[in-house]
């Protein structure tokens, strides 16, 4: 105690100034630091590498994934170990049953499919690079025999190593509809190494995974959650190599409501504290799901709301929707051979054969990751469905964009421009040092048309919401409909007519964004992402129509449950190391339930509710100056007070899509929120975490379970 103690006063007196700058002088803030203190001192060195500079950015087309076919029932059949509803049929561990299966709720068995967990090379980008320092000149750059290349040499990439499903990034996309099950088996083939693949320092060291299909409605078996793995399953952080998992999906409401319909989840790994290296490895999935009910949304713009898209049925079982494209964001930063890989699992081991803490130009131009940053990793290139800077070309007419942010911890503001003379590279423009994020900006870009947004997190929104721009948080999917065919001014769109995809949220690490447009907007910081380029005039019938899903119902006395609500407040440890994030004041312990802190009635009630009943959360951030995106597994909730005022009719700003069902809720700093959620359906354990995947990852989640 003495030692830390001696600690903390030294840390306070060396980093005042720098607490003054950030405005973080509070007790928060001073703890924080010390940690952030101790951290850089003995456990890892808080260095990042800037990537090359890719020269010829826009000309990769962006990847449109095409919906996966799912197993033939003959095939299916025929498998040693087909799925089923009895005892040992949910997983090779033959050790659990599925607790819902889909004739209980009145549906056909599932459509089966089969993805395998694979290592891969995968390549972000076609273009050219040129190895640059952080002053923005160029530097010198190695091969993976270390040779040593002369500053001013362009260079190829090399492909990096990916754990991908199905071995591609971003994994598969399943195109599913409510009243059809699906059930996905997941097999982990990580321990092949086909391509004979430097693994790298980053990824769950034993190579398991824990796929979480986020946000569905589901049982804790399919859930793919720690609470569940570490004490049933696998009993372990993850599913092994050589084994497989059978996880199942309902594509059932909650409660069998019609109003708690979603359209778009995801499905990526949460193996415990690995989750964000193996989500930045490349386990990323997609999973839209339509509703056929009346029509509603099943992908066909002639019918139901008329949203735009245009559904093909395929004799595989699979069906397509043109004009409907899932746009996953991340951010990813590329080894420069030089910077130094000293990284706080290095202390643990968990990759002895790297030698850290080292150098390592033998990894030149491949991903780059650290486990441990304090503020959470953030990288310094920007990529869509797993490129680098694509282009795509969009007819004349209306789209609907599935967006979905898949980075470990950078939060997007993202705009629609329009730029006279194009991109120029952040380094030729005089930035150095974080200002060079991005690589590019577009000086001249101009607003030239406005989103409609028509979903968020929870599915339809009860209203379209015309927006300038929008903040995407990771792990939040927004979905919007862009209509190429006309200009903000009402000036008509003609074909060779760019727009770009634009970023105006300057966020120089995982704390917190620098500069957005509800906080100290920086004009001069618009970087492109990914460039549309008009092209011919298409048929065009959708609508977006004024009316789109209700909402389902608060209680009319929902203010009376305040008293008794269960309170979770996210904050920063003292001390820093591998539970360096808390949820009251405790790290994850995932063979336990997390307990309240004393809400108003007096009482710290566990955090275990009654399966059909209904209750208020609140999720306080606990200072510090920090942001956090926390997610609630299982049901989507309905935010009802932020920062103790009603939201329930008049949303405040910044946060629009408090109007909407959502299964993430964005925490500003010192920021409050109070949600109203069911607990339907299932029982059993699950989790609620930040989803910045360094904080998750170094224990700000918490175990809670469903009671029969």
């Amino acid at each position: 105690m003495g030692t830390a103690g001696l600690l903390g006063v030294s840390a306070h007196a060396a980093w005042s100034p720098l607490l003054a700058q950030r405005g973080l002088l509070s007790p928060d803030g001073v703890f924080s630091a010390v940690g952030t203190a101790l951290a850089d001192a003995v456990f890892y060195t808080e260095h990042f590498p800037i990537s090359p500079l890719i020269l010829h950015p826009f000309e990769d087309q962006l990847p449109v994934p095409r919906a996966l076919a799912p197993v033939a029932l003959s095939d299916v059949r025929g498998w040693s170990l087909p799925p089923g509803p009895g005892l040992g049929e949910q997983s090779s561990l033959r050790n659990e049953r599925h607790q819902k299966w889909p004739s209980q709720v009145g549906y056909p068995d599932p459509i089966v499919y089969q993805i395998e967990l694979l290592v891969r090379p995968h390549s972000w980008t076609t273009s050219k690079v040129l190895p640059i320092d952080d002053e923005g000149r160029p530097t010198e750059s190695f091969d993976r025999e270390g040779r040593v290349f002369a500053p001013g040499t362009e260079r190829t990439l090399p492909p990096s190593t990916i754990y991908g499903f199905n071995g591609t990034f971003p994994g598969p996309m399943i195109n599913a509809e409510y009243g059809r099950p699906v059930l996905v088996r997941f097999v982990n083939r990580l321990d092949e190494n086909p391509y004979a693949l430097d693994r790298q320092d980053f990824g769950a060291p034993d190579w398991s995974f824990l796929t979480h299909l986020h946000n569905g409605h589901t049982a804790p078996e399919s859930d793919g959650n720690p609470h569940y793995a570490m004490t049933s399953g696998p009993r372990s952080m993850g599913y092994l190599p050589g084994t497989w998992v059978d996880n199942l999906y309902l594509n059932w409401p909650a409660g069998g409501d019609e109003r708690e319909k979603q359209s778009f989840f995801w499905f990526h790994d949460h193996r415990m504290d690995h989750t964000g290296s193996n989500v930045y490895k490349g386990m990323v999935g997609l999973y839209p799901i339509y509703d056929p009910t009346n029509a509603m949304d099943m992908g066909d713009e002639r019918r139901g709301l008329r949203l735009p898209g245009v559904r093909t049925d395929r004799a595989d079982g699979a069906f397509d929707v043109a004009y409907h494209i899932p746009l996953a964001l991340h951010d990813l930063s590329l080894d420069d051979g030089v910077t130094l890989h000293h990284d706080i699992h290095d202390t643990q081991g968990d990759f002895p054969g790297t030698g850290n803490p080292a150098e390592h130009p033998e990894w030149w131009g491949t991903t780059f990751f650290k486990h441990f940053p304090n503020h959470g990793f953030v990288g310094d290139v920007f990529g869509v469905n797993g490129v680098a800077y694509p282009a795509l070309e969009v007819k004349r007419r209306k789209y609907r964009f599935r967006f979905l942010d898949a980075s470990v911890a950078r939060i997007y503001e993202l705009a629609l421009m329009s730029s006279t003379q194009g991109p120029r590279s952040a380094a030729s423009l005089g930035y150095v040092d974080d200002e060079l994020q991005g690589q590019y900006r577009i000086p001249d870009g101009q607003r030239c048309m406005r989103f409609t947004q028509i979903a968020s997190d929870g599915g339809l929104l009860p209203f379209p919401l015309v927006r300038d721009s929008f903040e995407l948080w990771p792990a939040k999917r927004r979905e919007v409909v862009v209509d190429f065919t006309r200009y903000l001014d009402g000036s008509p769109t003609t074909k060779g007519d760019v727009v770009y995809l634009t970023n105006v949220m300057k966020m120089p690490d995982g704390r917190m964004w620098e500069s957005s447009s509800r906080s100290s907007p920086d004009a001069a910081y618009k970087v492109p992402i990914l460039k549309f380029v008009i092209g011919d005039t298409a048929p065009d019938d959708s609508q977006v129509p004024p009316v789109l899903r209700p909402l389902p119902p608060l209680p009319p006395r929902w203010k009376d449950l305040m008293p008794n609500r269960l309170i979770f407040e996210v904050k920063r440890g003292a001390l820093g190391g591998e539970t360096e994030w808390l949820i009251n004041g405790e790290p994850f312990e995932p063979d336990s339930v997390a307990r309240s802190l004393k809400n108003p009635a007096g009482r710290r009630p566990l955090a275990e509710q009654r399966m059909g009943s209904f209750n208020l959360w609140e999720i306080r951030n606990g200072g510090g100056g920090w942001v956090h995106p926390f997610h609630l597994h299982m049901e989507e909730h309905r935010t009802v007070m932020r920062n103790g005022r009603d939201v329930t009719t008049t949303p405040q700003r910044g946060h629009p899509d408090d109007v909407s069902r959502e299964d993430l809720a964005s925490l500003d700093p010192n920021g409050s929120v109070v949600v109203y959620r069911g607990f339907r359906d299932f029982v059993g354990p699950y989790v609620a975490h930040c989803h910045n995947l360094a904080h998750e990852d170094h224990s700000m989640m918490f175990g809670w379970s469903i009671t029969p």
